[in-house]
């Protein structure tokens, strides 16, 4: 398995790269975005992302219909719902970036046309391609070029489209690239989520590349999330959810999110499956009181006195924390008696000739 590295960091198995998608949750305030950025830094999430789009160049006006859940978000037209929140510039990006430096994270914008990659490029480390752009062949061109590791989603693509545009990457100059299982579903039931495909994508490409997982099941009522929860266990090395201020908000990408108590509870458990993972090393030295208490002895069924040779039927394993392991059965019998032994006592070898 490939690891995710970033600079001088460097993430792997149960220590994902956590990338909170906020995307366009902050429904057009720059200072509701920078809250936002505040609630993924206390969270403990590595990266803010947003889309960065203008929606002429996105969708067509009459020919782009919604492919999501519509009693969520009653808009019927994907250049519609784009139009609403495309407000954002440069100048707010530049803004954004800073205020994560700021609270200590990593700064991320898709882009979603070639000149929104020339403007991010001096902006992030990383750059996300969007499952719907992942046969997008100018567009993964120009991302290769910024010479930024590259963080793909895969969802509704077969194998061949993704083998094909990972090497339109490779072959443009991406020093590095990471693809991520998605389902293109908004939201994705939980019997489509098919987490197992991590594992499929490893098989197929883990000698090449690292491999995440983006995920847009709903949270369960409590806050998990169990499908990101499963995907760190299979290994995903980087892991991204969207991300909102407001779980009850109207719009396409609040219903499915997490919120700040969500995401913190994730990190958190990702921490506990870290220690209960543990080494790759037996720990047999926080087991002393087990091996010198709880493993049997020989222990004598009768007296028996010099010169006798010991037979099985006089001989008992039971617990105790004194006298010769169990594991020396085979040496004591058929031995002879060296010095006198007692009925319900451990053997010691002092007393075998």
């Amino acid at each position: 398995m490939i690891n995710f590295k970033l600079g001088e960091s460097e993430y792997g198995f149960l220590n994902p790269y956590v990338i909170a998608e906020i995307g366009v949750n902050h429904e057009g305030s720059l200072e509701r975005a920078k809250e936002m950025i505040d609630q993924v830094a206390r969270a403990g999430g590595h990266a803010a992302k947003f889309q960065t789009y203008k929606a002429a160049t996105l969708a067509a006006k009459s020919t782009s219909p919604a492919y999501w859940d519509q009693t969520k978000e009653p808009t019927s037209s994907q250049f519609e719902l784009f139009q609403r929140w495309d407000n954002f510039g440069e100048a707010e990006y530049a803004e954004l970036a800073a205020h994560c430096k700021l609270r200590g994270i990593d700064f991320m914008s898709t882009p979603f046309s070639l000149e929104a990659v020339d403007m991010l490029a001096p902006l992030q480390r990383a750059t996300k391609v969007a499952s719907a752009d992942l046969t997008n062949i100018p567009l993964l061109r120009k991302i290769a070029k910024t010479n930024t590791p590259v963080i793909m989603s895969v969802g509704a693509s077969s194998y061949e489209e993704i083998a094909r545009s990972l090497e339109v990457l490779i072959e443009a100059g991406a020093p590095s690239v990471t693809l991520l299982h998605c389902i293109l579903n908004y939201p994705t039931p939980q019997e489509n989520a098919n987490i197992g495909q991590i594992k499929v994508l490893q098989q197929m490409f883990g000698e090449r590349v690292a491999i995440g997982y983006s995920d847009h099941v709903r949270p369960e009522d409590d806050g998990t999330i169990p499908a990101v929860e499963m995907a760190a266990l299979f290994g995903a090395v980087v892991i991204e959810k969207h991300f909102t201020d407001n779980k009850q908000g109207i719009g396409n990408d609040h219903y499915h999110a997490v919120d700040e108590a969500d995401l913190r509870a994730f990190m958190d458990k990702l921490s506990v499956y870290r220690t209960l993972f543990g080494k790759d090393e037996q720990n047999l030295g926080v087991q002393h009181q087990a091996i010198s208490n709880a493993r049997r002895r020989v222990i004598a069924r009768r007296d028996m006195e010099p010169g006798y040779i010991i037979a099985e039927e006089d001989l008992i394993a039971l617990r105790s924390n004194v006298g010769i392991e169990i594991a020396h059965w085979d040496d004591v019998v058929g031995r002879e008696v060296k010095h006198h032994i007692s009925a319900e006592l451990p053997l010691e070898w002092t007393q075998l000739a």
